[in-house]
This record gives C-alpha cells, structure tokens and sequence, in this order.
C-alpha cells in the first residue's frame, strides 16, 4: 500500500524522454538563435557544441544523482543530501525563482504567436489550463506533451528540408567568416545552453518514475542527444540560408528561413508550431518547478501548506496551483525581458551546484569520471560570467536575497529553540 503523501511512479523511460525533449525542443529553438548570432557570428555553431558540451557534463552528473536519490526536486535534493542543507536550499531557490520567469516568459511567447494583441489574457489562461492539466496527473501531462514534441519535430523537419533545397543556401556561412572572439562564442553558449536545460524536469520527477535507478541514467543523455542533433540541424539550416548578419536581425528567424528558402507557404505553420513549443514548453515547466515547489515545501523551506499529495491524483496539487498563480501573475503584469537574464544565471548556479554535488558520489555510488562534474562546474560559472552584464547582476542580487532569507529563517528558529530549552 503506497504510504501517505508519497507520489505514483507511473513513468518509463519513453516518458521520461519526452518530458525533457517538451522543456528543451520549445520555444527556444525559434528564436535562440537570433541573439546567439547577435553574440558570435558565424562562429555561432562553435558556440552551440559548447553548450552542449557543458549540458553533458550537468546531465551525466544529475543522472548519477537522479539514480542515487530518486525523489522530488532535483538538484534541491543533491545539493541537500550531498553538500549540505544551505547548498541544496540555494540550488531550489535558483530554480524556482528561475524557472517561474521562464514560465511566464513561454506563456507570454505562445500567446504572442496564438494571439497577437492580446497576449497577456491568453497568456494567464493558458497557465490556468496547463495548471489543471497537471492536476490531474502526471500521466495526462506527459500524453500531451507527446502529442506537443512530435508536432514540433514535424515543423522543424520541414523547415531543414526547406532549407536543404533552397538555391539561396551557402554553405560557406555556416561556420566562421567573422572575427573569433572567445567571450562572445561563451556569451552564445550561454544563451543557447537556456534551451538545453530541460532535462532537469527529468530528475525533478524522480518520484515519479518506474526503476529510476536504470531509467533516469538512460533517458537524460538521450533526450539531450536528440536535442542536440535537432538544434545543430536548425543553426546549419538558419546559417545556410540567412547567414549569420540576416539571423542576428531576425524577430522571427525560422518564419525568415523558410520565406528566403521560396517556401513562404510554411511561415503559417512555423508560427503555429512555435506556439505549440511554448505550450510544451509552458507544460513541462510547470511540472517541474511543482516538484521542486513540493520538495522544499516538505522540508519547511517554503510553506508548509504546499506539503500535500492529491489523494485521488497522486500529484502535489498545492504547489501545482501555488506555481500556476504565481505565473499567472507574473505573466499579466510583468516586463520578462530582464527576468530571462537572471533566470539563466540561476539555471547555470543550479548546475554547478549539481556538478559539486557529483563529485561527492564514491566510486560504489557509480560515480562518473571526475572530469565530467569539473568540466561541469568549471562550464557552468565561465558561462554564467560571459552573459551580459545586467543579467549576472540582477541574476546574483536574487540569489543573494534567497541566501539571506535563509540565513534570516535557520537565525530565528535557533532563537525559537533556545527560548524553549529549560535553564538550570
């Protein structure tokens, strides 16, 4: 009998699999590679293997940790278990606070496709609708989330098949031409690496998959492999046919594309499938910032009240509909623009926490060769410091507010505590 508060393992590894490709194959892929091209050129490819590179290491570190701690909240849980309760505490406060801007921001982006001009009402009730969704269980969001990829995977296939017969396609374009600049392909690895980072919904729902000793290792490298090969196809394709200075001023480079390609007749159904992306996307996110919601809830680093499992679903409603007002807020008020900055700061804060967190794996824990955690953690805060200034600021201002809230909480309970101790 499932013990009380305790979430259904109901997801295999083709579940697994498709909710990291809903985070990372979303709206990102649409338009990613404008300001990518904005920071490097045509060095831009050089740029994508880094983040890929970077977005290995974090994934083979939390797939290790994922096997050896199969529960809710990710990184949250490595850093807690492994490095202790303020480091663990620290990474869940990156991610939540991270990635509820990056829910708005792909609310505020479906609707911008879906519904020109009305963009915030349809943005709030589509976080509403995603929000019930998870509400009734995981297993429907990964059913739709299915259904969202393989749309997507389609658009993007037809965009690259475009592009291969363009006549307007030059090849030469795809790699260099441009000055190299280091600190600008590290700025572009910073900004594509935002895309990639969805695999983490994958070990943000370790509760609730079957065996994640076996499928948590196996469904994390491939969701970011094929990832990766579907984003490395789109840049050669953009490069190819706008070159990087047409790619670096696109608002909307894949609906460019194909236009340029002679294939106008496909800009309608990108724009639809980059709406559908950002509902995915939107979809997958939610899930995993509920979970990690759930997972600091439980241990009294948020409200207590959001510690609770849906008797009937098995899902942790509270925090699912504490993160979906939240969003829903942000996104009918908010100017996003800044938050995406800072939310990449913090995704790259959360990795290297995880990869600190792998080195402290023994051998007998399957422990990945330490090569892999350091070239993780070392990727992680060279990416974080190439990103435009304002962003790593405002980015380090909001985790240092969450390091003082801590600090402020772990004080007053000390007080509480030694109030209550009997003198003499």
């Amino acid at each position: 009998m499932r013990a009380r508060g305790e979430l259904a393992r109901r997801l295999g590894t083709a579940d697994a699999v498709t909710v990291g490709l809903g985070s990372m194959i979303g709206a990102g892929v649409f338009a990613v590679f404008a300001p990518a091209a904005r920071a490097a050129g045509g060095w831009l490819l050089v740029g994508l293997v880094v983040a890929a590179v970077v977005a290995y290491c974090n994934a083979t570190s939390s797939a290790r940790l994922a096997a050896r701690h199969p529960e809710s909240g990710g990184t949250y849980v490595y850093g807690r278990e492994r490095l202790g309760p303020f480091w663990g505490y620290l990474a869940g406060w990156a991610f939540v606070v991270g990635k509820t801007a990056s829910c708005a921001a792909m609310a505020l982006t479906f609707a911008a496709y879906a519904a020109p001009g009305y963009e915030r009402p349809v943005a709030v009730a589509a976080v509403l609708a995603l929000t019930a969704l998870n509400w009734r269980g995981v297993h429907k969001s990964v059913l739709a989330t299915r259904v969202i990829v393989a749309v997507v995977l389609a658009v993007l296939a037809a965009v690259v098949v475009a592009a291969a017969g363009a006549p307007a396609a030059d090849l030469s374009d795809v790699l260099g031409g441009d000055p190299f600049r280091p600190l600008a392909v590290l700025q572009a690895a910073g900004l594509i690496f935002f895309a990639f980072a969805g695999y983490a919904r994958i070990a943000t729902l370790g509760e609730e998959v079957r065996d994640p000793a076996r499928t948590i290792p196996r469904a994390i490298p491939l969701a970011l492999l094929i990832a990766f090969v579907v984003y490395a196809a789109v840049a050669v394709a953009a490069l190819a046919v706008l070159g990087p200075d047409r790619l670096a001023a696109a608002s909307a480079p894949l609906a460019d594309l194909v236009a340029a390609a002679g294939a106008g007749w496909l800009a309608p159904v990108v724009r639809a499938g980059a709406a559908v992306a950002a509902l995915g996307s939107l979809l997958a996110l939610i899930l995993g910032v509920s979970r990690t919601t759930f997972a600091m809830a439980r241990d009294r680093h948020l409200p207590a009240a959001l510690d609770a499992v849906h008797p009937r679903y098995r899902v942790p409603h509270r925090a699912e509909l504490a993160v979906g007002l939240v969003v829903a807020v942000v996104a009918a008020t908010a100017d996003l623009r800044a938050a995406i900055g800072f939310s990449s700061v913090g995704v790259l804060l959360y990795y290297a926490i995880a990869n600190a967190s792998a080195l402290r794996l023994r051998p007998d824990e399957n422990r990945p060769v330490r090569a892999v955690p350091i070239v993780g953690l070392v990727g992680c805060v060279v990416l974080a410091a190439a990103l435009p200034l304002a962003s790593v600021l405002v980015g380090l201002a909001v985790i240092a507010l969450g390091a003082v809230i801590y600090v402020m909480r772990r004080g007053a309970r000390a007080s509480f505590a030694s109030t209550r101790t009997p003198s003499g």
